[in-house]
Formats: structure tokens, C-alpha cells, sequence
């Protein structure tokens, strides 16, 4: 469900009278404004340009807005080039970028913003959800998937059905800690959690994941911890200390199958030491989440197809 009050509430009188008049809410993904350029939303895999001509002026307005009119207290998020707001809709953010020993310090003379929606779809991880456990024990998996294949909404459900418990099972529920390096999971603000994440999820807001997998495991226990978009050398040494550790992991990457891992020299030590169990491969050819095929690394075989 999308919560239109949080994005309308951020908006210009203007702009929320073309989204109210268009009834654009249903399939909206993204609105984006372009100093001096025509508003445009991206309504499911459909692009549509509008004739109003973005200005400065509703781009300062809409960042006054998001920012509660103080927009240096949000100096670390811009840095990120983003800010998350209430309901966990993401504002990307560009503009001149203000650099200080060799690092973005913040974001100035703001031109563009790309207004993503938040949507949480309770129940599209049924379906795989069985081959996540053996033996009631969750497997170590990753889910491979092109961008915009809904990975990151699968892996919100996978965690918020694990933390409250699968099939309703209180024995297969498991403490979960989620490194939300990009806040796009849980979607916090001001560090709460606005997606439904699960009663036994703790979040790791804005935390590298190299490092934020290495607190999690000091510092809250987890049974399982939950990450998106693994891809650094870091991330796998940190990766595979976890498994020494006795946690179990859930993570994705962008690519289009198996054998995107074989090909990437980053992932050849979790492959090598089978850190990994199973492979959920989306794609986008039914939609967004259309799961292709589960893949078993130790039978080395699809265990399960798409017909």
C-alpha cells in the first residue's frame, strides 16, 4: 500500500493538483523534477511527461519541506545524495556537489529530484519462503536480480516473515538484524523503521555493510542477518566471518543469473568456501518479482523453475 498523504505533504500546491487530477497513484513509481524541464512520472514501466516546466522554486520548496526547513541537519543524508522521509519514500537528490578532503561534504544549488515511491507488497515472498529452510534452519542465500525486479521488496517480506515467524511457526521465528546501508529496506526515519520489517528486527540505519555486519554480530545477536547489494571485498570478508560465527544471511546483487557470481573475481571466496546454499533468480518478465528459478550450490542444480 502507498501512503499518498506523506508524499502529498511534501509537494507544492501546484504539483499535488496534477497528481490529484491525473489519479496518478496507482502503479506510481517515481516523480522527478528538473529545474527548467517538464515534470515527468514513471507510472509502472511507462513513462509519463507532463507540460508543466519544473522550476527552482518548487524544487526549493519540496527540499524545505523534506528537510523540516533545516536542511543543514541533514548534511550526512545529502551527502548520500538522498533523503528518506516519513512512509519511506526516498528523495534522490542532485545538484553541486561540495567537495572537502577528497569527499562529497554536501549537496548545494539542488536542481533535480527524483521523488521514489515506497511500497510494501505483504506476502510476495511465499512463494520461495520453503526453499529458505532446512531442517528449520534458514540456508545462507543470495537473490540475484536486474535492477527494478522488485529484489529489494522480496527481501523486506523474507525479513519481516522470518522475524515474526514463518506460517505463523513461533519456533522458526528468528532475531533479525538488518544492515540498511542505503535505507532501503526498512526505509527509516529518524532512525524508526517505516516499512514493516517484523517484530524481532533490529536496523543498522546508513551503516556500511562491511562494518555494519561485523556490529551486528558483536552487539545484537542475530540469528539471521539481512543486507542488500553485497559487491566489495570488504563485504565478503565480512561475509564470511559471519559464517564463522554461526549467523546466517540473506543478501542480493544485481545480475541476471548464476552465472553473474562465477564471473565476478569479488565473489570467488564465498564460492569457494560455499558460504552460499541457495540462489533466487528474478527478473521482470511477469512484472516486477517474477522469480525464474531457485538454484541449490550444493546439488548444483535448479531446484525450482518458473513454467
Amino acid at each position: 500500500m502507498v501512503n499518498t498523504k506523506d508524499i502529498l505533504n511534501v509537494l507544492p500546491p501546484n504539483i499535488k493538483s496534477i497528481l490529484e487530477e491525473a489519479n496518478l497513484y496507482e502503479g506510481l513509481q517515481e516523480l522527478r523534477l528538473r529545474v527548467n524541464k517538464p515534470l515527468t512520472f514513471q507510472l509502472n514501466n511507462n513513462e509519463v511527461i507532463t507540460k508543466y516546466i519544473c522550476t527552482s522554486s518548487d524544487i526549493k520548496n519540496i527540499v524545505q519541506r523534506i528537510s523540516n526547513y533545516s536542511i543543514y541537519a541533514f548534511e550526512e543524508e545529502l551527502r548520500q545524495g538522498y533523503i528518506t522521509i516519513k512512509g519511506g519514500h526516498r528523495i534522490g537528490i542532485c545538484g553541486s556537489c561540495v567537495i572537502e578532503e577528497g569527499r562529497i561534504k554536501t549537496i548545494k544549488d539542488i536542481a533535480s529530484l527524483n521523488i521514489r515511491i515506497s511500497r510494501e507488497i505483504n506476502g510476495c515472498s511465499s512463494k520461495i519462503m520453503p526453499y529458505l529452510f532446512k531442517d528449520e534452519m534458514v540456508v545462507n542465500t543470495i537473490i540475484i536480480s536486474p535492477p527494478k525486479c522488485g529484489k529489494t521488496t522480496i527481501l523486506r517480506d523474507i525479513t519481516r516473515v522470518l522475524s515474526n515467524g514463518y506460517l505463523s511457526n513461533k519456533k522458526s521465528a528468528k532475531k533479525i538484524c538488518v544492515v540498511d546501508e542505503r535505507s532501503e529496506i526498512a526505509a527509516c526515519c529518524s532512525g524508526v523503521p517505516q516499512m514493516d520489517v517484523g517484530i524481532r528486527t533490529d536496523v543498522l540505519d546508513g551503516c556500511p555493510k562491511s562494518e555494519g555486519i561485523m556490529m551486528a554480530i558483536r552487539s545484537m545477536s542475530p540469528d539471521v542477518i539481512i543486507c542488500d547489494e553485497i559487491g566489495t571485498y570488504k563485504d565478503m570478508d565480512s561475509i564470511i566471518m559471519a559464517l564463522n560465527s554461526g549467523v546466517n544471511l540473506i543478501t542480493t546483487i544485481h545480475g541476471f543469473g548464476i552465472e553473474d557470481l562465477y564471473k565476478r573475481a569479488v565473489f570467488k571466496d564465498i564460492l569457494e568456501n560455499d558460504v552460499f546454499k541457495r540462489a533466487i533468480v528474478l527478473s521482470g518478465v511477469n512484472g516486477a518479482g517474477t522469480v525464474e528459478y531457485i538454484y541449490d550450490f550444493q546439488k548444483n542444480e535448479k531446484i525450482w523453475r518458473r513454467e
